[in-house]
This record gives structure tokens, sequence and C-alpha cells, in this order.
């Protein structure tokens, strides 16, 4: 039994994972971007929560979740530092999808001011490695010292609420 996004996002296969991405990102009339080595589709509410997807050309993935008003929101803070650890343990070429990026409205540049480089803003931090998701090692890490709950205050349960995962998935497209 499904008891929790989580648990839905880790049963639905990569594919369909990214079929709802793509309807989404249509829905909220975000333009998918190619970046090198992957396509980025994106979901945003208007109001500052965001879900970015990046598809790797190998079969993995990035997910990052982003909600202006919880706890994990560093934008703003100039914590360079404790956002690019947040993306701790992901692997290298899948952080590089996120880093010395151009803006969007879903993704928000933090930049380091010592050395000019950037990473996108995320509260949530997880990653597919062609079998399993994770959660990056650095927000869970985060999570737990700080004594912060990883799926609400990451908007990970709110931003993935759309798609749908554990349940039928069948919007028309305007």
């Amino acid at each position: 039994m499904i008891t929790s996004t989580w648990d839905a996002l880790a049963a639905t296969p990569l594919s369909e994972v990214r079929r709802r991405a793509a309807v989404m990102d249509e829905l909220a009339k975000v333009a998918p971007v190619t970046v090198p080595g992957a396509q980025r589709l994106a979901w945003n509410d208007g109001g500052g929560q965001s879900a970015v997807w990046y598809f790797a050309e190998d079969g993995r993935a990035l997910l990052l979740t982003f909600d202006h008003e919880a706890q994990l929101n560093m934008f703003g803070e100039d914590e360079f530092a404790l956002q690019e650890a947040f993306y701790k343990g992901v692997p290298d070429d899948l952080v590089a999808l996120v880093r010395d990026r151009p803006e969007s409205y879903e993704s928000l540049n933090l930049t380091d001011f010592a050395t000019g480089r950037t990473i996108h803003y995320a509260g949530g931090v997880f990653w597919y490695d062609g079998t399993r998701w994770h959660v990056a090692d650095g927000v869970a890490e985060y999570c737990r010292r700080e004594d912060i709950d990883l799926f609400n205050e990451s908007g990970f349960d709110y931003c993935l609420r759309g798609y749908c995962f554990g349940r039928e998935f069948t919007p028309e497209i305007p």
C-alpha cells in the first residue's frame, strides 16, 4: 500500500514520471528547456512554489522542489555554501545541470560572491540513479540536524500534489 508521495513517486516508472512532468509543464505553460545532457521540465503555481525536473539522457533524473514559505527556503539568505551542501551525495554530473546556469521563474540562482559561481535554489533535492529515487544526503543531513520535516518543509508534498503519483493521471491539455 502506498502511503506517501515519496512512496508513490518511487513506485512510478521513470517513463511515467517524465510523462506526468511533461503534462504539468504544458499545463503550467513553462517551455521545456534542453541543457547539455538533459531536458528540463518544470511546474510552478505562480505563487513561489515549483518542481523542476531534469531528465538525463542516460536514464537518471534530478528533481528540485521549492516552497517560498517553507523552512528550507534559503532564498535571500546569502547562504551559497549551505545551498550547495544540500546537493551533497548527488552525482557531480547531475549537479552540473543546475550549477552556473541561467535563472528562470522556477529556478532562481544563489551566487557565491567570492567566485561568481551560481547554483539553483532548492528546498528539496532528490535524484534517480536509473533504478531508484534518493534524497540528497546534504538536505537529509540538514533536516536531521535541524529537526525539520523534509517532505513538508522542502515543498515536496505540495509541489508534487498535482502529479497525482499513486493515482490515475489523465488530464486534458487545453
